[in-house]
C-alpha cells in the first residue's frame, strides 16, 4: 500500500488531497457532491450567492413592508426591521446545511459581485449555517474613464474588509488575470483579512447574437493551456506571500496539478474537467499525481509544494520574462 501523503492544507483546513471540486453544477448537489468526496476531493466550493439574488429578495420583501404600512397604520409594528430579518436566498442557506451533514470534507461558500451591501449580514447567515471558509468572487468591470487601478483594488479590499470583519470563518479571494500588480494586491488583501487568494476567475465572456442583435454571455470550459498564467503568478507569489493559494482554470490531468502544486499552490480546483468526465477524474488523477510522486522521490505534497517556485528553481527569469524570442524561436523552420 502506498505511504505517499496526499494531504495539504488549505485556509488553514486540512484536506484529503490537493484536488477541490470548485464551483460548478456537480457541488450544487448533494449526490454528485458525495461522488467528488468518493471520488478524492480534498474540498468543494458551492455554486455562487449572486449579489443580484440578494438584490432582488431585498427588493421583493421591502416592497412587501411598504404595502403593508400604507394599508394599514398598525402593520409596521408587525413586519421587523430589514437588517434583522433573513432576506437572504433561505434555499443557498440550506444547501450549505445539506451540503455539511452529508459530507466529511470542508465545504466552501461562495459570495460572487462588488457592492459591500448585504455581504456582511448574508457572509455572517453562511458561517451560521455550518461552512467552512468563504470565498469571495469579486468581479466588477470599471467603464468609468475616471477610475485607476487604485480605484479598483480599494473596490476589492474594501470589500473583502467588510466579510473578514464579519466571520470567524476563513476567507479567499477569487480575482481575475487582469491585475497591474498581483503581489502588491496580495498583500493588500492579506492586510485586508483574507487568509487566501484564488488564481485566477474565468469570467462570463461578452457575444453578439447577429439574428436577435442582443450582447449574450458566453462560457466555455477551460482548456489546458490556461494553466499557464496562474502556474507564473501562484510560482512568484508562493514566496512572497503567506497567503494559502489555490490554482484554477486549466487543469486537467496530472501533469497540470503537479506542476501547479511544484510552482507553490496548496490546492488545485477543477470543474471544467470533472464537468467533462466525471467524478472519477478526480481519482484517476490522484493515482497519476501518486505514482509521480512516488517515482520522483517526495514524500508527501507538502514535500513536493512549491520546490519550483520563483525561489527554488533554477531559472528563476523564466518565470519574470516573457521569453518571446525563445518562443518564437521553437516554431521556426529548421535550416534546410
Amino acid at each position: 500500500m502506498s505511504s505517499t501523503d496526499l494531504s495539504t492544507t488549505y485556509l488553514g483546513l486540512e484536506l484529503v488531497s490537493p484536488l477541490v471540486a470548485s464551483s460548478s453544477p456537480l457541488t450544487g448537489k448533494v449526490d454528485s457532491a458525495l461522488r467528488l468526496e468518493e471520488a478524492g476531493a480534498g474540498a468543494i466550493v458551492l455554486p455562487s450567492l449572486f449579489q443580484e439574488q440578494i438584490e432582488h429578495e431585498e427588493l421583493e420583501l421591502a416592497r412587501l413592508h411598504d404595502f403593508g404600512a400604507e394599508s394599514y397604520s398598525e402593520a409596521s409594528g408587525y413586519m421587523p426591521e430589514l437588517q434583522a430579518y433573513n432576506t437572504g436566498p433561505g434555499g443557498y442557506l440550506r444547501l450549505v446545511e445539506r451540503m455539511r451533514a452529508a459530507l466529511e470534507i470542508p465545504v466552501l461558500a461562495s459570495l460572487n459581485g462588488i457592492s459591500k451591501e448585504g455581504w456582511e449580514r448574508h457572509a455572517k447567515l453562511i458561517e451560521s449555517a455550518g461552512a467552512n471558509a468563504i470565498e469571495l468572487n469579486i468581479v466588477h468591470v470599471p467603464t468609468d474613464p475616471s477610475l485607476t487601478a487604485e480605484n479598483v483594488e480599494n473596490l476589492y479590499t474594501e470589500q473583502v474588509a467588510t466579510v473578514t470583519q464579519a466571520v470567524e470563518i476563513p476567507v479567499s479571494v477569487k480575482v481575475g488575470a487582469n491585475l497591474s500588480a498581483p503581489v502588491n494586491f496580495a498583500t493588500k488583501i492579506r492586510d485586508a483579512g483574507a487568509a487566501g487568494l484564488v488564481l485566477f476567475n474565468r469570467f462570463l465572456e461578452p457575444d453578439i447574437d447577429l439574428e436577435t442583435m442582443d450582447v449574450v454571455p458566453r462560457l466555455e470550459l477551460s482548456r489546458p493551456s490556461e494553466m499557464r498564467m496562474p502556474l507564473r503568478w501562484i510560482a512568484i507569489l508562493s514566496c512572497r506571500s503567506d497567503l494559502s493559494l489555490a490554482a484554477t482554470g486549466g487543469a486537467h490531468g496530472a501533469e497540470d496539478a503537479l506542476k501547479l502544486i511544484l510552482a507553490g499552490a496548496d490546492v488545485v480546483m477543477v470543474a471544467s474537467a470533472a464537468i467533462l468526465h466525471g467524478p472519477s477524474f478526480l481519482s484517476d488523477t490522484l493515482t497519476e499525481m501518486r505514482t509521480w510522486i512516488e517515482e520522483h522521490e517526495f514524500q508527501s505534497v507538502t514535500q513536493m509544494k512549491g520546490s519550483m517556485n520563483h525561489e527554488n528553481c533554477p531559472n528563476p527569469a523564466g518565470f519574470e520574462r516573457l521569453n518571446y524570442m525563445k518562443a518564437l524561436m521553437s516554431y521556426s523552420s529548421p535550416s534546410p
